[in-house]
C-alpha cells in the first residue's frame, strides 16, 4: 500500500516531499481506508490521551473530584501553557490535596512563542504546570489518590496508575499487554507502541460502543465530548487540534501527538483513524488529517468535506508576506 505524499511546493515546483501512513477503521475492526504502513507498531504519544485517561473516569475519581468538562478536556490535552490551561491544572491538583510539586511531569517553557514571550516579559519561569502535559499527570495524581495509593513515582512503568493506563491501551485496541513495545515519553511515563489499524480500531471501538465493555465506552465518549466542547483547553491558540475540531462542533474528535502522529475518531459515522509522518514531521501530519477527514466526509457532508480540504492546504509566505508556496496533500 503506497502512503499518502505531503508536497511543500516554491514557485510552482515541489521541493520536499513527506510520506504518511493512514489506517481508518470501522468499530468492527473493518479497514475502511489504509495506506502506507499501518501494521508496524508506532510510538501514539500524546495522540492516545484519551486512553490514558479512561482510568480516571472508571475509577469514580473524576466525579469525586468534580472535574467538568474543563477538566477532562484538559486531561487529555497537549496544551501551549497559556493561563487558562495553568491555572486550570492547578485547581485539579488542590482538589486532591496536592500541588505543582507532586507532579513528575517536568517543567519546560511553553512550545508556542507567543506564549514563551509573553511569559518572559512578565519576568516569570515556567513551572511544571506548563509542561503540556500537565492536565494528563493531573488526572493521574487524581486517580492515585481518590483509589488511597501512594502519588509518589506515578510515572513509573509498575505503579498502580501506569499498569492501569497500559491494560485499558491494550483493551481498547485488541493487543495483549506483552505485545505492547514500550518506551518512555517527554513527560517521564511509559509510551506503548501500537500500529496505526489498533489505534484506530481503539478510537472507533470507543466511539461506537463496539468490541470494549460498556462503561468503557462511555468512559472514552465523555472524555472526546468534552474534547470537542472545549478543544482551546485540550490544544490552546491557533493549535491545529482547535481548528480541525471548530471546522465541526461536536462532529470530530483530533488529537496530535509527538513525531508526526496524529489520531481521532469521527463518532456519526463511526469511524477511528490513525496517521503518522515517516520522518515524524508536524506539518505533514497536520494536512494529512485535515485531507482525511475531507475525504471520510465526502458524500455524507459537501461543505464539511470542503471546509476541511481547505484546511489540508497550508498557504506559505515568506518574511515580507509573499506568497512562495504550499503544503498540500496528494493521494496515491
Amino acid at each position: 500500500m503506497k502512503p499518502i505524499t505531503i508536497e511543500v511546493t516554491r514557485g510552482g515546483s515541489v521541493e520536499s516531499r513527506h510520506h504518511v501512513s493512514l489506517a481508518v477503521v470501522d468499530g468492527a475492526g473493518r479497514d475502511v481506508v489504509a495506506h502506507g504502513d499501518v501494521g508496524t507498531p508506532v510510538f501514539p504519544r500524546s495522540a492516545v490521551k484519551v486512553f490514558q485517561a479512561l482510568p480516571l473516569i472508571e475509577s469514580g475519581a473524576a466525579d469525586r473530584f468534580g472535574l467538568d468538562a474543563r477538566a477532562l478536556s484538559l486531561c487529555c490535552a497537549s496544551h501551549s501553557g497559556e493561563d487558562g490551561h495553568v491555572e486550570l491544572a492547578g485547581t485539579m491538583l488542590e482538589r486532591a490535596g496536592l500541588g505543582e510539586g507532586d507532579l513528575e511531569c517536568g517543567c519546560h517553557w511553553p512550545f508556542d512563542q507567543p506564549v514563551a514571550l509573553s511569559l518572559a516579559r512578565r519576568g516569570l519561569q515556567p513551572t511544571q504546570l506548563h509542561n503540556n502535559c500537565s492536565g494528563k499527570h493531573a488526572g493521574f495524581l487524581c486517580t492515585a489518590v481518590h483509589l488511597r495509593e501512594d502519588p509518589k513515582s506515578y510515572v513509573g512503568a509498575e505503579h498502580p496508575v501506569q499498569r492501569r493506563v497500559r491494560a485499558a491501551i491494550a483493551d481498547v485496541t485488541g493487543l495483549a499487554e506483552g505485545d505492547l513495545p514500550m518506551g518512555i515519553d517527554g513527560c517521564s511515563i511509559p509510551t506503548h507502541a501500537v500500529p496505526l489499524r489498533n489505534l484506530a480500531q481503539g478510537f472507533a471501538r470507543l466511539a461506537g460502543g463496539e468490541g470494549v465493555a460498556p462503561e468503557r465506552a462511555r468512559a472514552g465518549q465523555r472524555l472526546m465530548d468534552a474534547c470537542m466542547a472545549e478543544p482551546w483547553l485540550m490544544s490552546g491558540t491557533k493549535r491545529a487540534c482547535l481548528r480541525l475540531m471548530e471546522a465541526a462542533p461536536g462532529r470530530v474528535f483530533a488529537k496530535t501527538g509527538a513525531e508526526g502522529v496524529f489520531c481521532g475518531a469521527v463518532p456519526e459515522l463511526g469511524l477511528g483513524f490513525a496517521l503518522k509522518a515517516e520522518d515524524g514531521a508536524t506539518r505533514a501530519a497536520e494536512a494529512a488529517v485535515a485531507a482525511t477527514l475531507a475525504r471520510l466526509w465526502q458524500g455524507h457532508d459537501v461543505e464539511l468535506a470542503e471546509r476541511y480540504d481547505s484546511l489540508s492546504r497550508t498557504h506559505l509566505r515568506n518574511w515580507q508576506g509573499t506568497e512562495v508556496g504550499e503544503v498540500r496533500a496528494e493521494w496515491p
